[in-house]
């Protein structure tokens, strides 16, 4: 007697389109003699198996075990449906009907077996600069709509030689049903521009022309950009997410050229490098700096450098941004040059990275003394990430490339579809939906238009791709902030979220977590309820509520944002004073002045900003009085604290019913120590340490009072990785659990996921 049939209709959920994960179905039914059919649709996978019951078992159990290495399952949902007598399985047509549900995967960097082919004489890849498979290549940042089907990318207009066709529609193949399978035949090509040749022309026709004047690939485009990388001269390099500026690494000239012509005075440059063992010759890699850097996103990562590099490429750092290549044409790149390479976004400073040709050119031209280009284009402007190791744990301090657009999932679905727009500086902004929050890449600094413009055109994207209208805006409380006024020309409800509420919410989603925690909220700048200007913030806080329970006292800033720009007027306000010349002997002839303005509030907003302390005493040590990119003084302060110096500085704590830490004592401190000689070295270390015992002495009265006993740790101040290391230690030994961050930045990136989350449960709690 035959054994009975059944069939089952399957939908999985998650991260399954441009992964192989149709092809990985196919093989898996095939192999288990099932028949039926699998395809795509604005959901994700659908598919119907029919064969015996025990395999079909085989089959659902195999299905999320051993499912393709980038696929990401949420959901597999079973039903009964009638056998229908089907012959064979086959992958069918995609669906487009209906709403759009389905997720898309990150940029993948190259995979192994890519590499072996792409190194292998005999293969007819050999070489070729866009080599990818289901396992590795573009996605987000060539997608224009869903369901991911080449039609729908940037891919669309090269049509597959017979070759490529063969290995698309082959089921043992690795390319089976990969989207941008192409080759040297029939794929994107590749030259080499000197700038001079295309300097009075910015025109898409001209630059095509240029690319490929003849039909043919150009000379040996890679060969030539290793040479001039090698002789010093300047590249603008087209990468997935946008142009790259390249030039020798350990070439000082070069380098200090680069950065001159960029106008990036200090900012450090990442670095990338052919591999592993190459990275070992620039910094201290540990197992866990190792499998960040060799993970599939590939993001730029910040090591402890040993200084084999040119001075003007991180100048005064201890730490050096690494990376390892993630296309085949940075493979090739680093073949070809044998020596580390600097790889800086494709902009001046304070612009947003340049990635449609006609562009690039305009604003590289000057920049760059030859053009690395090909013809596919760019759809949406993606930088690297970047990320450090905390813990023993990866911390992503840029979300970006590799990462975006992959989802937050949250515990309680949204009620009602949310955009929230963010912050003003390091902007992303988040759409959500259902239990997905969709944070978008890094945007910028809105100050600038093209970034304001890369910001409203990431908004209609995200919203086209993942179908979401949304009915609520969430903005920050500043009025000024150009995301914030973009909200409130929206004609949707409008959910205003304080600054530091959604620092601590974003900590919390990014942690799984409801709350009520303790939330430490240190950071540069934030609009308060008050009105004034917030930073160093104590919150009692949960999803959809915010205390402020404690501060740091607040100081003023002398001259508004002349004290961010110039750091000694904050130490001017701190120390109160002209006695304390004898402390500082810079800026003398204007002390006085910024001392009196601070001490009669004269265009002198007062400021509780963790940030502002950092920038005082980086100031009283002589770090940096001016700074040419945000956060630099704090930044520098930390390269120059002694690491293993245990000593610390006490600031009073004042017990009102919001309590008051008295930042002044630490700047005092501070300079008494300077002016007794102690090396500058050990005291911005006590500094540091003096301000970590401040957050224990806060969280600690606050659990007094509450009887709270987590602790969220939010805001930029704590991309101090000696802050970080020094608090958490301190809180872990006074028996808090603490809250960091990992997959969303610390910083004004995770803004727009933490007013998101703030505005959905708001809205769920009134409902």
């Amino acid at each position: 007697m035959a054994e009975q049939l059944v069939r089952t209709a399957i939908r999985v959920e998650g991260i399954v389109q441009g992964v192989g994960f149709r092809p990985f179905v196919y093989s898996l039914a095939t192999g288990l003699g099932l028949r039926g059919f699998v395809g795509n649709d604005t959901d994700g996978v659908f598919a119907e198996v029919e064969g015996p019951a025990a395999d079909i078992t085989r089959f659902l159990g195999k299905l999320e075990r051993d499912a393709p290495p980038l696929a990401r399952i949420d959901r597999v949902t079973t039903r009964p449906v009638r056998p229908d007598g089907s012959r064979a399985f086959v992958i069918v047509a995609s669906e487009q009907d209906g709403p759009r549900r389905a997720l898309i995967s990150a940029d993948t960097a190259t995979c192994a077996d890519c590499l072996r082919e792409l190194a292998d004489p005999a293969d007819r890849r050999f070489g070729y600069p866009f080599i990818n498979c289901t396992n590795c290549g573009p996605r987000f940042t060539i997608i224009r709509d869903v369901p991911y089907d080449r039609p729908f990318t940037t891919m669309a207009p090269f049509t597959m030689c017979e070759q490529c066709a063969a290995e698309y529609h082959d089921p043992a193949n690795r390319r089976f049903h990969a989207q941008p399978t192409c080759c040297p035949r029939c794929g994107p090509r590749l030259t080499l521009i000197p700038a001079e040749s295309i300097a009075q022309s910015t025109r898409p026709s001209d630059v095509n022309r240029a690319i490929d004047p003849a039909g043919d690939p150009v000379g040996d485009p890679v060969g030539a950009a290793g040479e001039l990388l090698r002789l010093g001269h300047i590249l603008a390099v087209k990468g997935l997410g946008g142009y790259h500026l390249a030039v020798d690494a350990t070439n000082e000239e070069a380098a200090a050229t680069l950065r001159a012509r960029k106008h990036r005075e200090d900012k450090p440059f990442a670095v990338m490098v052919a591999d592993i063992s190459r990275a070992r010759e620039l910094a201290e890699v540990d197992d866990a700096a190792q499998e960040l850097l060799t993970s599939p996103a590939r993001p730029i990562v910040l090591l402890p450098s040993k200084g084999n590099i040119a001075h003007a490429v991180a100048p005064g750092n201890r730490q050096l941004g690494v990376m390892l290549p993630y296309t085949p044409l940075h493979h090739l790149l680093a073949g070809a040059v044998n020596k580390p390479i600097v790889l800086t976004s494709g902009n001046r400073s304070d612009e947003p990275i340049a990635y449609r040709d006609e562009d690039a050119i305009a604003r590289l031209k000057t920049i760059a003394d030859a053009f690395v280009i090909h013809d596919r284009a760019i759809h949406i402007r993606t930088d690297d990430s970047v990320a450090r190791v905390f813990r023993g744990k990866p911390v992503l301090q840029r979300r970006s490339r590799g990462y975006v657009p992959e989802p937050v999932t949250v515990d309680r679905p949204f009620a009602r579809p949310v955009l929230a727009v963010g912050a003003e500086l390091k902007n992303t902004f988040c759409l959500a939906k259902g239990q997905h929050a969709f944070v978008s890449q890094h945007i910028g600094d809105l100050e600038n238009a093209e970034t304001l413009r890369s910001f409203t055109e990431g908004i209609t994207h995200f919203s086209r791709l993942f179908d979401i209208e949304p009915q609520l805006v969430a903005h920050d409380m500043h009025p000024e902030y150009l995301s914030t006024k973009y909200a409130l020309e929206l004609d949707i409800q409008q959910v205003p979220v304080q600054h530091h509420h959604a620092h601590i919410a974003s900590c919390l989603a990014d942690n799984g977590e409801a709350g009520p925690v303790i939330g430490v909220a240190f950071d540069g700048t934030g609009y308060g309820t008050d009105g004034t200007i917030w930073g160093g913030e104590f919150l009692i806080a949960d999803l959809s509520t915010a205390d402020r329970v404690g501060h740091l006292k607040p100081v003023p800033m002398p001259g508004g944002a002349a004290a961010i720009r110039q750091p000694w007027r904050m130490a001017a306000a701190y120390l109160d004073g002209a006695q304390d010349l004898d402390v500082i002997r810079r800026n003398e002839q204007h002390w006085a002045t910024i001392a009196a303005m601070a001490r009669k509030n004269i265009n002198s907003p007062l400021t509780s900003s963790a940030g502002r302390l950092f920038d005082a005493v980086a100031a009283l040590l002589g770090v940096r009085d001016a700074i040419s990119y945000e956060g630099q003084a704090a930044i520098e302060l930390e390269q120059l604290a002694a690491p293993a110096e245990m000593g610390w500085y006490r600031a009073g704590l004042e017990q009102h019913a919001v309590f008051c830490i008295a930042g002044a004592d630490l700047v005092r401190a501070a300079a008494e120590q300077t002016r007794a000689g102690v090396r500058r070295e050990v005291v911005a270390a006590r500094f540091h340490n003096g301000v970590a015992a401040a957050i224990e002495a806060g969280c600690k009265l606050a659990r007094e009072r509450t009887g709270l006993g987590t602790v969220a740790l939010s805001g930029g101040v704590f991309q101090n990785s000696l802050l970080s290391h020094a608090t958490v230690r301190l809180l872990q030994t006074g028996g808090f659990r603490v809250l960091t961050h990992a997959r969303i930045p610390c910083n004004d990136g995770g803004i727009s996921l933490g007013q998101a989350i703030v505005a959905g449960a708001l809205i769920a709690s009134r409902s």
